[in-house]
């Protein structure tokens, strides 16, 4: 058997074109471009890269993007300032402050400021709160994505058995929750749990977000099984997943590669739920 490969930067096209499109359609109707405000607090390469293409796929889709470079000596209090204005800002729908942050900046009470119903990341508790509990609210942007993909292979989740590698507030858990709201049978797996490959055997869905390069092997899997391998481990032989991809392809039904996989989802997501941040503010029907 060869998986099929699941093509996450397609995948990703079409729900940008789509966002473009209700972009335009939300912008006949109230008269503005929805807006997102990124925050990017001193130089971390890898962090003003993604803040760049965040921005280029702003604008592509027809949005407003504010961009705030601070310097990385920039205390506490001051980003928590900006986060404030950000807040009442009309013109803002949502508000993204890139991680990390320089050490003398507490992450979590800069995630904690920002206005719940602005916070695209997902990342507020009380964001994490109404996934929970089934309340409107947003959904960290990979997570999200990794379930469009998963419905791309599975219209109908309903019953299927799916282990979750990693138990982050950013992947783990959320994506957990969200495959419990689908009544998929749910187990989250990590690195204390014993016996993965027992876990992994029954499991029509795994999902791999434990940060730890080709960890998840091959012969674990159960045949047929849909992988999505969230994981980026930079090594000798270039960008790799948590999930052993020339092992798994040979078992599993379909999968992500790294790159091209769940990556270029999550800026799609961020764009999506942008827009349907700018739709519940101004009372206008998302598309999407």
């Amino acid at each position: 058997m060869t998986a099929t490969i699941i093509d996450g930067k397609a995948r990703a096209a079409a729900l940008r074109a789509d966002v473009a499109a209700e972009v335009a359609r939300f912008r006949a109707a109230s008269g503005r471009a929805p807006g997102l405000a990124v925050v990017l607090v001193g130089e971390d390469p890898a962090s003003a890269v993604y803040v760049r293409s965040k921005g280029r796929a702003t604008r592509e889709a027809g949005m407003a993007g504010f961009e705030h470079r601070l310097p990385v000596d920039t205390s506490q209090a001051d980003l928590l300032a900006l986060v404030a204005r950000l807040n009442v800002d009309p013109a803002v729908d949502g508000i993204l402050v890139q991680l990390p942050l320089p050490p003398q900046i507490d992450a979590n009470a800069v995630i904690l400021a920002i206005d719940p119903d602005k916070d695209v990341d997902g990342f507020h508790p009380v964001s994490a709160g109404r996934l929970a509990t089934g309340l409107p609210g947003f959904v960290p942007c990979t997570p999200y994505g990794c379930l469009l993909l998963l419905h791309d292979v599975h219209p109908r989740l309903a019953g299927l058995e799916a282990v979750v590698v990693g138990r982050s507030n950013i992947v783990g858990k959320p994506m957990a929750a969200l495959l419990t709201a689908e009544s998929c049978t749910v187990t989250v797996a990590h690195s204390r749990t014993r016996d993965l490959p027992a876990h992994l055997a029954r499991a029509d869905i795994v999902v791999a977000a434990v940060g730890v390069a080709g960890m998840i092997r091959g012969e674990w899997l159960k045949p047929g099984a849909c992988v999505i391998d969230v994981g980026i481990n930079r090594t000798d032989m270039g960008l790799v997943g948590d999930v052993d991809f020339a092992g798994a392809v040979e078992v599993a039904g379909a999968i992500t590669p790294v790159p091209g996989g769940v990556g270029p989802m999550t800026i799609a997501c961020l764009l999506r739920n942008t827009l349907v941040s700018a739709c519940r503010r101004e009372g206008v029907e998302a598309g999407l």
